[in-house]
């Protein structure tokens, strides 16, 4: 948003007239002040003051700027559109459009990576933490439906051959669905080996 000029006969008037103007808080707004007033001499000659006033761009605002400058460079015709949820502290940002299959990348990869450097952004100047959840066309619950699939298979395969199984590196949310899926089951149990980005699930019979 611009700034907008706004006057009164002190500064702190015109910063009134700016906040019923733009129907906000004094802590919502940045201002720079034009010209400080005076009242002349003898009430002659006196000048109103002048204050430039704009609010605060939300973070939200920011999330939504930064995320369309990288989509626009990605050459992808896609809009973010973003929910705040206050009590959970969760930006939840889904990219709509119809050609975003190469924001998802191979499993996922290129939807974590502008996941996280978003998350970076939501929290630079936030004295509170926010997760940022970052989707589209659903991806999220199809990955993790599949994953569900995989561990239902990978423990059946298990119990059978009571040999423990290697999963293909994940990144931690989708080792963690493994892990969740698997850790109410009495004859499996699973935990995580190695380094990342090359940390692996292995899946163990309980004996």
């Amino acid at each position: 948003m611009d700034f907008q000029e706004f006057k009164g006969k002190t500064v702190d008037d015109a910063l009134t007239e700016a906040l019923i103007a733009l129907e906000t808080t004094s802590d919502k707004v940045e201002y720079e002040v034009v010209e400080e007033g005076s009242s002349g001499l003898f009430g002659m000659f006196s000048k109103e003051a002048v204050v430039r006033v704009r609010k605060k761009q939300e973070t939200s605002d920011k999330l939504c700027a930064f995320l369309t400058e990288v989509l626009d460079k990605m050459g992808i015709d896609a809009v973010p559109k973003i929910e705040v949820n206050e009590e959970e502290k969760v930006y939840a940002i889904n990219i709509e459009g119809e050609d975003t299959g190469d924001l998802i990348g191979k499993r996922g990869q290129t939807l974590d990576a502008l996941q996280y450097l978003t998350s970076i952004l939501a929290n630079k100047e936030s004295k509170e933490y926010y997760r940022v959840k970052l989707d589209t066309k659903n991806y999220r619950e199809r990955r993790q439906k599949t994953l569900e699939n995989l561990a239902k298979n990978v423990a059946s395969k298990v119990k059978k051959t009571k040999h423990k199984v290697v999963l293909e590196p994940m990144n931690p949310y989708e080792r963690g669905i493994i892990h969740s899926y698997l850790q109410s089951d009495k004859y499996v149990t699973t935990k995580s080996e190695g380094e990342e980005p090359n940390r692996k699930v292995i899946v163990y019979y309980k004996r």
